[in-house]
């Protein structure tokens, strides 16, 4: 089989190797001199073992590798097994008893050389990644030495007629024992000969981030850990996209392993990763699949980005004051300070006393504050029996109870972070209702946040489907009036197809930037459906001069993902699904707008079918369009 083109380096992968806790190069986790053999070993085990340093009885199986781009199987991973029946058949209980008996470093070769026999001989695709684990010697005048054991590796290879460029040595990050050194300067003599270099299990052991900076190599595979339960788990998504950041940055093509689920592939993709294996895909057999199920295909196909759907915990932001505030017994501006002091003292969890006269809130007297003041020399004696009047706040931050929590997180940005973290009085119609303190706020800002990032489609990072349904509902149920508008792109399968998912994604991330630029932030909501579908809920009075200028900005930024001689014939050629070649007019934007009145909708649902309706209608116009709906609906 004749060697990959470059362009296709990145899709054509096949990986030879063993996870984790199978791996045929698991020990070199902590390798260390061959120890003697146990007085509790079975009896044939020794023999045995020989027996598989020379190949008879070590059998392989492969898990596919799929390049979501292509929707095409890109190779291989081979993972090895002991006899069936033995206690060594699992792989971590052959290299235990090699261990035992001094032959990790035959073991080693022999499971390298039973990989590629069977790879060969099945005639199988694409690249072939090769784990390479430590090779320990032992050495004439004692003590082990360790190598990669390169030109081993090479002899196999011209051995089976398999050239370098076809294969990727992958090195398991559970090797601290390697020296660094010695490590770099033999990957560096197999770059020579044309093989590339991957990195296992990333983010899973040893000094993870110093071995990717260290050793630079051509492919990572992002450890199980991560990528299982990646649609629910927020934390582990945001290690991924730092992941993904850190190999585009570097270079470094990004493999996902242990994908199970539809909806992890899903997240997976939309964070940019193209190269991914798991039971979802295809399970390891002895002879592998050379083509992804329908199911698989159906998921893959599938452009709207997943969105994590758990069940709101805060509303979408739309928490009030009235939720953390809490009712503490005021005093009144004639209560002697010693008492207050008193009051403080006797009740430890008290941070703040509002002070309150004919039910409006008058001051505010903070714990430390009024300690500190009191622990001076004579302050006692000159202000105890005074009124609280003389020691209080006598203007402190007041808010209704029906403020939102999301309005003062952004007062806190805009610099009243100090006053708003002493506490503050709450009330309700300008009668006091009690106080809120800054660490209770800041809990809730917390979680606000957090909640945010769950809901937020992975590639804009804009809020997706729950707060954009949240959001019109509450709109919907403060009866206010907006124009939700429908924004899709045109003729964007087409352009995934000719240039490729990766720039189809940049693509909607241009979109978000254009939508970002005309909204007003201070009353304009943008939300990311999902694929290329946004909607963005306008309040701002000049909402159609802002529509139109978004099609002209995109109008103006899309011409440089085309090559000029595209832009000057007005389009692109593509084979549809028939292979007949159909020619597609430049990508384009369109948008459709809905007004939203108190009386017209009763819902979100309704808000967005009506939406998607208008949409529809602006998708018949060419190029760059707008439709509003004029006709009103009722309910």
């Amino acid at each position: 089989m004749n060697p990959l083109p470059p362009a296709a380096s990145a899709a054509a992968v096949a990986t030879v190797g063993i996870r984790p806790q199978e791996r045929f190069g698991a020990l070199a986790r902590d390798a260390q001199p061959p120890s003697p053999i146990s007085p509790f070993a079975e009896p044939d085990e020794a023999s045995l073992l020989a027996e598989l340093c020379e190949g008879i009885g070590l059998t392989c199986v492969f898990q596919p590798i799929l390049d979501f781009r292509t929707s095409e199987v890109a190779g291989y991973e081979g993972l090895v097994r002991g006899p069936a029946g033995t206690t060594i058949h699992s792989p971590m209980a052959l290299f235990a008893a090699a261990r035992r008996h001094g032959l990790l470093g035959p073991l080693e070769l022999a499971c390298r050389r039973t990989v590629l026999r069977g790879f060969v001989e099945q005639d199988l695709p694409e690249r072939l990644f090769l784990n390479i684990g430590p090779v320990t010697r032992a050495q004439p005048g004692g003590g082990v030495s360790e190598s990669l054991g390169l030109d081993e590796t090479f002899a196999m290879l011209q051995s089976f007629h398999l050239p370098p460029e076809r294969v990727v040595l992958e090195l398991t990050e559970h090797a601290p024992a390697l020296d660094l050194a010695s490590t770099r300067a033999s990957l560096a003599a197999y770059r020579a000969l044309g093989f590339e270099v991957a990195l296992d299990d990333m983010g899973e052991g040893y000094a993870s981030l110093r071995l990717w900076s260290e050793l630079r190599p051509d492919y990572v595979k992002i450890d199980r850990h991560f990528v299982d339960g990646i649609d629910t788990d927020t934390v582990k998504l945001q290690f991924v996209r730092s992941m993904r950041q850190i190999a585009e940055t570097s270079g470094t093509r990004v493999i996902a392993e242990g994908i199970e689920h539809a909806e992890e592939l899903q997240v997976v993709r939309d964070l940019g990763i193209f190269l991914g294996q798991g039971y979802f895909i295809a399970r390891p057999e002895a002879q592998p699949q050379r083509a992804i199920t329908a199911n698989v295909q159906d998921v893959v196909n599938e452009r709207r980005a997943y969105v994590h759907q758990q069940p709101s915990q805060l509303g979408a932001g739309n928490v009030t004051l009235e939720r953390i505030a809490s009712y503490v017994a005021p005093v009144s501006p004639d209560t002697r300070s010693e008492d207050v002091v008193a009051r403080f003292e006797s009740d430890p969890a008290l941070e703040v006393l509002p002070v309150v006269e004919r039910e409006r809130a008058v001051g505010l007297i903070g714990r430390a504050s009024l300690i500190g003041r009191f622990a001076r020399p004579f302050t006692r004696e000159l202000y105890g029996r005074k009124p609280c009047s003389a020691v209080m706040e006598p203007r402190p931050l007041t808010f209704d109870k029906a403020a939102r929590v999301e309005d003062l997180s952004r007062m806190i940005a805009e610099g009243a972070s100090r006053q708003i973290a002493a506490g503050f009085i709450v009330t309700d119609q300008g009668r006091y209702f009690g106080v809120a303190q800054g660490h209770a706020l800041m809990r809730h800002i917390t979680d606000m946040q957090l909640d945010a990032a769950r809901y937020a489609n992975p590639l804009t990072l804009l809020p997706g489907n729950v707060p954009i349904d949240d959001y019109m509902d509450r709109m919907i149920g403060e009866r206010q009036s907006f124009h939700a508008c429908y924004v899709d792109l045109d003729n964007f399968k087409p352009f995934n197809d000719v240039f490729g998912y990766r720039r189809g994604d940049d693509l909607i991330q241009l979109v978000a930037r254009v939508l970002m630029a005309v909204r007003n932030p201070e009353c304009d909501f943008l939300g990311h459906i999902g694929g290329d579908d946004f909607l963005i809920l306008f309040r701002s009075p000049d909402w159609e001069a802002r529509c139109r200028e978004a099609l002209t900005r995109f109008g103006e930024a899309v011409t440089e993902y085309f090559h000029p001689d595209q832009i000057a014939a007005g389009g692109f050629e593509a084979e549809d699904r028939r292979g007949m070649v159909i020619f597609h007019p430049i990508t384009s934007l369109s948008i459709g707008v809905v007004a939203v009145t108190p009386e017209s909708f009763p819902s979100h649902v309704e808000v967005s079918a009506a939406a998607a309706d208008a949409k529809k209608m602006a998708k018949r116009a060419l190029g760059n369009s707008l439709f509003v709906e004029r006709r009103r609906a009722h309910r």
